[in-house]
Order: C-alpha cells, then structure tokens, then sequence
C-alpha cells in the first residue's frame, strides 16, 4: 500500500470553509514542500445558493488551484451531523488513514452552528484516535491509533483573536482563486440579488480587508489566523517574529 501520510489534514464543515479560513496557509504550505490534503464533513447541500452537486465540482475545482493531494467528502448531513460516536467513529478512521500531524478545523466560535459543532468534532475525534482500545479499520484492514500533533481553528465569520498568524502575503492570491471557484456562493459582480450573507460584496471584500489587517499587525501584507487547541510552545525565544 503506497504511503497516504499527510503532513497536514484540512477539515471543513462545508466546502469553502477551507478555502476561506486557510487557503493561504495550505497553498504556503504546499509551495515549501508539505503533503496537505481536504476534508470536507457536508456537501453544504441546505445552502441557499447552488445544489450539492454544484459545490461538488466547485470544491474540486478550489483542490486543483490549491494543489492539495486529495480531498474527500464524509457526507455527513449538512446542518444536523452531531458529535456522536457515529460520526467520530467515521472521523477517527480518516485520521488514522492519514496521518496528519497538524490538523487545520473550523472556528470554535462562528455565526454558523455547524462551525463551532464541526471543530468539538474534529478536536473529539482527534483525542480519541489515539486510543488504542478503539478498533477500526480502512478497507478490511485494521488501523493503528493516531492522534495529531496540533490543531488549529481558523477563524471565519466572527473576529476572533488568533494565537498566531501565518505570513500569507505571496499567496494571497491563489486564496482569492480557490475562494472564486465557488461561483455559486459568492459575489462575482454580476448578482442583482444578494440573499445571503456571505455573497455580498461586502463579504468578498472582507476577505482581503481581514488578511491585510492581520497583516498590519504583524508586519506583513497579508495573514491569516489561528487558534491553537493546546497552548503552542516553540524551541527558541528567537523563533517569533
């Protein structure tokens, strides 16, 4: 069986929320030479705008401009999964598949319900992976327990203060070009009618506005930020820039 590790394993509640909270830092990510790789809990099939088959094909799309090395989708119903054994048992096995020694998850605080379920989820599930008493296993074979190293929540809607931030300023525009790939969700200068919140042009822009600002406050053009599960520790005081 070929190596299916990933370096980094970004979850998403629906497709875009990757592409939204972290698409800078994946794409840096990629460019030094990490293997990262998408996962997507729902098809955001109850959104207002589009169908899930649309999100389907506009989500590969966003994986092709991002470069990542596979992305997936667990099906699980949009609005109404819960953290249960039944969906940690489906994550766990994702988690142990692959390896990820950082996971990247949704906002533990968010305008939307499934935002902050999906990151209690995922943190859940990541625990409970690295038990070794809880069997599963990947087409017939039995897994070993995993549990990744860190997890940081991106930040979404609301504005949360990050722990950190990453540098994202030479690939801020392939975030733009993973984002635009879900025409259907978001302003693209031809809608006369908004009718959700996040296809306004107010939120496109807010996208770019929120990136330089974190950029601003840290000496840079543009970031993105991160809430660390754990409390982070580096090797060196003069690690921080």
């Amino acid at each position: 069986m070929s190596n299916l590790n990933v370096d980094i394993l970004a979850i998403g509640a629906h497709p875009d929320d990757v592409e939204l909270g972290c698409s800078g830092t994946i794409a840096k990510e990629i460019a030094l030479g990490k293997k990262v790789g998408i996962i997507d809990l729902t098809r955001g099939e109850l959104g207002t705008r589009g169908t899930a088959e649309i999100r389907d094909s506009e989500a590969k799309k966003a994986a092709s401009i991002l470069g990542v090395s596979f992305r997936e989708n667990l099906n699980f119903k949009d609005g109404f999964f819960t953290n249960d054994e039944v969906h940690q048992l489906e994550l766990i096995k994702v988690i142990r598949k692959y390896k990820p020694k950082i996971i990247l998850c949704n906002a533990i605080d968010d305008r939307h319900i499934d935002h902050p379920k999906g990151a209690k989820l995922v943190v859940d599930s990541c625990f409970l992976s690295g038990l070794k008493k809880i069997k599963t296993n990947n087409e017939g074979v039995d897994q070993n327990p995993w549990r990744p190293e860190n997890i940081y929540h991106y930040i979404q809607w609301k504005n949360l203060n990050p722990d950190f931030v990453v540098d994202i300023s030479e690939y801020f525009d392939t975030k733009i070009k993973s984002v635009k790939a879900f025409k259907s969700q978001f302003y693209d200068g031809n809608e006369s009618v908004h009718d959700t919140p996040i296809s306004t042009k107010n939120f496109l822009d807010s996208i770019e506005y929120r990136a330089k600002d974190l950029g601003r406050l840290t000496g840079v053009e543009y970031a993105e930020g991160f809430i660390a599960s754990r409390l982070p520790r580096i090797e060196s005081i003069s690690d921080l820039k």
